[in-house]
Formats: C-alpha cells, structure tokens, sequence
C-alpha cells in the first residue's frame, strides 16, 4: 500500500508541476552526475602545485623532494596536468571548465557563508538559504533538484547519493526524500551482500578512522562503482572529502594527493558508465567543489564567510551536451546556484518552474540557447 501511494503520489505531483517539463529541442544526455571535491581550490585546480606550499612550512609536506617529484613542473599547463590528468586531458578538452581567475573567468558561491552545508545546499538546489549558517543545522527545509527528479514517475528510484560525509543525510533530507543513499561510516550493504561487497563492509567497520565522519575516499570510490554497476542510476550525487579534510589538517602534500586519486576516480568512473549501454554517450559529468579557500602561507587551509577568497571555486561540465570550448577565459561569471537547474534542463526539465528563486541553468555549457 504504502508504494501504491507514493507511486500515486509521483503521478499528482506530475500533474501540479505542469511546468516540470519544457518545451525545447531534445538533449543526448539521459543520465546526469554531480560530483564534488569537497573544499578543492581553484588555485590547485587552474595553477597546480603551489611552490610556496610544496614545503615543510607553511605546506606542512612530510617528504617536499618526493611531492616535488611528483607534482612540481616548471609551467603552470604543466603542474595542473600532472595533478589532475583527467580533468585535464579529457574533461577540459571535451567540455567546459569554469572559474580560472588569472584568466578572467569566475565561478563562486553566492550563499555567503563559504562552507560545507551551504554550499551543498546551494548546488542541489540553486539557490543560498540564510537559515543554513552551520553544518550541524540538520534536517534541510529545501527540496532539492534530486529529490524532485525523484518524485517523478520516469525517474523514481533511480536517483541516489553516494558520499563520504556524514551530513549528507542532513543535506538531502533523506526522512523526507527517501533519495537511496550511501554516506559516511554507515554499512555500504546492509542486506544481502556478494562476496566483494561483504569485503566492503568489513574494510568500512574495522579501517582505522583518520576522519570520523567519513570514510576514505577509495573505500567510497568502491561502493560508488559497486552501486552504478548494480543499480545504474539516472541521475547521482557523488561526493569526496579528502581534499577539504586534508587542507584542515595543514597537509599540503596530503591535498595534492588526494585531488590526483579523486581525478583519477572520476576517469574510472567515466570509464566504467562509458562501457555501459544505458550511459554510453548519454551521460553528462558536472565536476565542482563546494567553497573556495583563502590564499597565502595560513589561509589556504581556511574558509568561512569572513575568508577572502573563498567564494571562489570551479565548475566542469563534460558530456554530449557540452561544446567542446575547454578552459573559459574573460568569460562571464558563473555561480554554484546554476548547477541545479542544469541538471533538470539536461533532463529535459524546469528546475526553475518549481523553485523560482533558483539561478537559472549553465547555458553554455550545455549548448546556447538551448
């Protein structure tokens, strides 16, 4: 009875969102991920490797010869390749990506806090709430674009959450959302388990705790592909932590390593959807973070509403959508409010219908003036 009536439910709420969908010519992509690295600056993102912070102080690196040898090149092109060569090889090259500053392109937060949850909130559904000014705020009031795809009969259970923090839960009002969702330290199979699974959970109960709320990012790494294999979602939330946690703790070379194995996370990702019949060529990536950071010997490890800086952050968009038009320069200014009615509009939908305040979707980025 009780899927009898949210089925019946998805169906009323179709029919008193007559602007749910819009009239437009028709996207390639079927299925849509959101990924973020939480807390990545655009700095390392656009720059690489800081020199100044590729150091025992202020960068806080254990071994700086072996970090060097690892992520230092003589060019900026050079060091942001070596870091991040997905991102760069084939995400910049065959999509768009935002918020080089030194280039004259912007993308930023708008919420006005600069953290975790606002930031969050933001991205899944378009716009900053004042009410949200701590991570611990709880239980979100706002309906996110997830959970609206959700509630609608062509998409119903097949959205879902795969992250490593434990507010996530919070964060998409999973009470009311019922979104499926894999976050935090919390058993990744609860149910019947494969073998490989059954290892997943014993690896999540018994690693040692480094952070403890959430998991390493190669634990999630493996649940996320565990997931899409078994589930194959239409549309996904995916959300790293590393990046943010190691930057808290003055771990330079920690943060750099961290953003390589993301990046390469995201390839494998890529790679596995793309041999997929239901993704293949129908899938569209948008890659961000969720807050800047400041700059300098000290700052780098912070953000905060009163943190200079920090409301910078990037966006990338690859899929068949996306023109091909690489790295923005002297482009106009982007926001993290955008990403959510993006994601509806590549669905063929009007995100913006049913949340008025919500920025409107990144146009370029998934052809103008469409």
């Amino acid at each position: 009875m009780k899927r009898l009536a949210r089925i019946l439910g998805c169906l009323l709420l179709g029919a008193l969102w007559p602007r749910a969908a819009i009239a437009a010519p028709a996207f390639k992509t079927e299925n849509v991920v959101v990924i973020v690295t939480d807390g990545l600056r655009w700095q390392d993102v656009f720059r690489g490797a800081e020199t100044a912070l590729v150091s025992d102080k202020p960068g806080g690196v254990e071994d700086v010869t072996a970090t060097k040898a690892a992520f230092w090149r003589e060019t900026a092109k050079d060091r942001r390749e070596v870091l991040l060569p997905f991102l760069w090889t084939t995400v910049a090259r065959q999509g768009q990506i935002y918020g080089n500053v030194d280039a004259g392109s912007r993308a930023q937060v708008t919420n006005g806090y600069k953290f975790s949850y606002p930031g969050y909130n933001e991205i899944i559904t378009g716009a900053g709430d004042p009410r949200i000014d701590k991570n611990e705020f709880g239980e979100n009031p706002n309906v996110s674009v997830f959970e609206w795809l959700n509630d609608m009969p062509e998409f119903h259970e097949h959205v879902a959450v795969v992250g490593g923090w434990d507010v996530f839960p919070a964060i998409f009002n999973r009470a009311r959302s019922h979104l499926p969702m894999r976050a935090g330290w919390e058993t990744p199979f609860p149910g019947k388990a494969t073998p490989r699974q059954e290892l997943l959970n014993t690896l999540y109960r018994t690693a040692t705790r480094e952070f403890p709320d959430m998991p390493w990012d190669a634990l999630l790494q493996q649940t996320l592909l565990d997931y899409v294999a078994t589930y194959k979602p239409r549309v996904l939330f995916v959300g790293y932590g590393e990046t943010d946690e190691w930057a808290h703790n003055g771990r330079y070379d920690l943060v750099l390593q961290s953003a390589h194995n993301v990046d390469g996370f995201i390839r494998e990702l890529w790679a596995a959807m793309q041999a997929m019949p239901q993704y293949k060529d129908k899938t569209t990536f948008i890659i961000t973070t969720d807050h800047g950071r400041g700059d300098g010997p000290e700052n780098w490890k912070h953000h905060d509403w009163n943190e200079e800086g920090a409301e910078d952050m990037w966006i990338a968009v690859l899929g068949p959508d996306t023109p091909a038009q690489g790295e923005r320069s002297n482009a106009s200014r982007v926001t993290q409010s955008q990403i959510a009615a993006t994601v509806a509009r590549l669905l063929g939908k009007d995100w913006q219908g049913f949340n008025p305040k919500a920025a409107a979707p990144l146009s370029e980025a998934i052809g103008a003036g469409r």
